[in-house]
């Protein structure tokens, strides 16, 4: 498996990617909303407000981790959220959305970044370092629908201090319906 930085000039493939992981888990609803997601994400987020990761095996695209930044009103702290991922459907429980997630956030610690958060499946996530977080620790951009997905971690080695301040985030991630 090769991990790449960026879309490589994917973008549609990257899309298509996330339109049809989700489809196939969630519903063509759900398919179509995350694939809008991630166009906007692309085609919007200005770059250095974005990280892309992707995995590449036979060619063939497998996963992709989109991280966007955060930004806390009173906090000097780089904070990135893991919004969206995702893992081919028959490549799902063999270990590569891990290596994709160990592969960026080595890179994202090496670049900087004090911080990552998601909204996402703790026991998923807790495999490669996330912990529950509470909205004293890092308050969310949009009011969560399940609070118990909001989990984060420090990539800088220090504890996780609470982070200060208002969030907010990138435009694309704005829409209340996916928080």
């Amino acid at each position: 498996m090769e991990f790449l930085n960026g879309t490589g000039g994917d973008e549609q493939r990257i899309v298509g990617l996330f339109e049809a992981v989700f489809t196939a888990s969630e519903g063509a609803e759900e398919g179509g909303i995350i694939g809008r997601l991630v166009y906007n994400l692309l085609s919007d987020t200005p770059r250095e407000d974005i990280q892309i990761f992707t995995s590449i095996e036979n060619a063939e695209l497998t996963g992709a981790a989109i991280f966007s930044r955060l930004t806390y009103a009173d906090d000097p702290r780089q904070v990135f959220i893991l919004s969206p991922m995702a893992v081919a459907t028959d490549q799902q429980g063999k270990g590569g959305g891990q290596a994709l997630l160990n592969h960026a956030l080595t890179a994202l610690r090496a670049g900087g970044v004090d911080v990552v958060i998601t909204y996402g499946d703790p026991a998923f996530y807790g495999k490669v370092g996330f912990m529950a977080l509470r909205e004293a620790d890092a308050a969310s951009p949009l009011p969560l629908s399940f609070p118990e997905g909001w989990i984060g971690q420090s990539l800088n080695g220090a504890p996780l201090q609470p982070l200060q301040g208002n969030c907010t985030c990138v435009p694309a991630l704005r829409d209340p319906g996916i928080w």
